[in-house]
């Protein structure tokens, strides 16, 4: 890393501290004035503060505008957030196709919002060609990462053999695992599932929840645009 990259770096360091302790004025300040100048991190950071309403009054055009500056200088999760408000009509006219592009971007470089946004677009057909399959995969390599939401669709596709073949104990896997974290929709299908499972079943089941369970962990990034409703 070049010195200025490091002092960038360092710069964006003191914005997020001063932003969760809670200066956001302060941090606002910090993140405009590296943002105008170019730098990707803050242009994303600002985008969040815009989109939420934090120091500032909310904004999703100037939200959006900021976003689209960093996704443009290859920064993932703003990416993502060009995507979804795309494909919502959040902020810009709404374009699924182009939020689809964007969505598809990040996806492949692992965000996993940004994987589910684009598997519930690959699930319902809307603004790409109905592909269940691929949209299976995509809440897979989320779910593996630990995004409970895509762990209840994942769950969903397996209960139902949507774009993969029916699995009750996969199934029964990933529904408990999202379930154990508050998604409401993969406690209401457990309870349908387990009354036509075997106690073989809901045992393997159980195994292959906790092998999964492992497998996950997080960080501290720009806040996100919410899901694409289901």
């Amino acid at each position: 890393m070049s010195a200025i990259a490091a002092a960038e770096r360092d710069e964006v360091a003191v914005a997020v501290a001063a932003f969760k302790s809670g200066d956001y004025p302060g941090a606002l300040s910090l993140f405009t004035t590296m943002a105008e100048a170019g730098d990707m991190e803050a242009q994303a950071w600002l985008g969040s503060f815009y989109a939420n309403g934090i120091g500032v009054e909310a904004s999703l055009p100037t939200a959006f505008a900021w976003y689209l500056r960093a996704a443009e200088q290859g920064h993932v999760q703003a990416a993502t957030n060009v995507g979804a408000m795309l494909a919502m009509g959040q902020g810009t006219p709404r374009d699924r196709p182009a939020g689809a592009k964007w969505l598809s971007r990040a996806a492949e470089l692992g965000d996993q919002m940004a994987q589910y946004n684009l598997a519930t677009l690959l699930s319902k057909g809307d603004g790409v060609p109905l592909d269940n399959e691929s949209a299976a995969q995509l809440y897979r390599r989320a779910a593996e990462a630990g995004h409970y939401p895509s762990q209840a669709r994942l769950g969903y596709f397996y209960a139902n053999g949507v774009g993969v073949a029916k699995d009750r104990v996969a199934a029964f896997a990933w529904l408990s695992l999202a379930a154990q974290h508050g998604v409401g929709t993969a406690l209401t299908a457990l309870e349908a599932l387990i009354a036509d499972m075997s106690g073989e079943e809901k045992k393997r089941g159980l195994a292959l929840a906790q092998q999964q369970r492992g497998r996950m962990a997080g960080g501290t990034a720009p806040v996100t645009i919410n899901p694409i409703p289901g």
